[in-house]
């Protein structure tokens, strides 16, 4: 396998891919001035994916374990600050409402609400914040990283740009999840969220990141170094536009 700039040899990083067991293992400006139409088109698919027996159509199953990465800022998640559902810090981008549904899967994918979900990403460049990474230095800064507590119904929803892409990854999200809202303790799930490639093709190639373009370092999903084993469990389902700004929504099964 080629190197992957996304792994970590941290022993507190999560092994490449494995089932998570019970024991818990661990300008832009008008674009962003779209985001209270992504609102209104994430409230009407609302109701049609609460209504949709996810469970049913996919089978309950784990989501994958995934690794944290090199660049996890896993000292934000002391930062009430991060409690938050705006992740953009005013950085430009096509306008993304994420929704994440976490079930249970020892339990028939019941909801679990009160947990703290710990989501980061790229800027629409490809750029993490809190780092030093080739050309840019972002220490000191926490864009595109955020924290929500699961309602009654297991979702929690963020609002942010459509990461950009970097040298040997494909578009993806990182997500952790910590049950009873404890984010001091050992996150029960850490996965990544996959997008379709056509949508992804279809933003990078809209004004504001023509400039950099189409990931040239990876084609598609069997040459990342993460999702080449399958995206079937970490796809999101996605709905929008460029112009209108797009809702992305995943099923997270976790061992509760």
């Amino acid at each position: 396998m080629s190197h992957d700039p996304d792994r970590s040899d941290s022993p507190e990083s999560p092994s490449r891919r494995g089932a998570l067991g019970a024991f818990g293992a661990l300008s832009a400006a008008p674009l962003m001035g779209l985001t209270g139409q992504a609102h209104a088109a994430e409230s009407i698919w609302a109701e049609q994916y609460d209504a949709f027996d996810y469970a049913a159509a996919r089978g309950c199953a784990l989501i994958p374990r995934e690794t944290a990465g090199p660049y996890p800022l896993s000292s934000v998640l002391d930062d009430d600050e991060m409690m938050r559902r705006d992740i953009t810090e005013g950085r430009p981008g096509v306008p993304l409402t994420l929704t994440l549904k976490l079930v249970n899967v020892n339990k028939a994918c019941a909801p679990i609400s009160n947990a703290a979900v710990y989501i980061w990403c790229t800027d629409k460049d490809g750029v993490y914040s809190g780092y030093q990474q080739p050309g840019h230095d972002t220490r000191g800064q926490t864009f595109m990283r955020g924290i929500q507590i699961s309602d009654a119904k297991g979702a929690v929803h963020f609002d942010l740009v459509y990461p950009g892409w970097y040298p040997g990854r494909i578009t993806h999200i990182h997500f952790q999840v910590f049950l009873n809202a404890d984010t001091g303790g050992t996150a029960t799930a850490t996965s990544q969220l996959a997008f379709p490639q056509s949508v992804t093709k279809t933003v990078y190639a809209s004004p504001l990141y023509a400039a950099k373009g189409q990931n040239t370092s990876v084609s598609d999903f069997a040459h990342d170094g993460v999702f080449s084993d399958g995206v079937s469990l970490q796809k999101a389902k996605m709905k929008g536009s460029v112009e209108l700004g797009y809702s992305a929504k995943l099923m997270v099964g976790v061992a509760a």
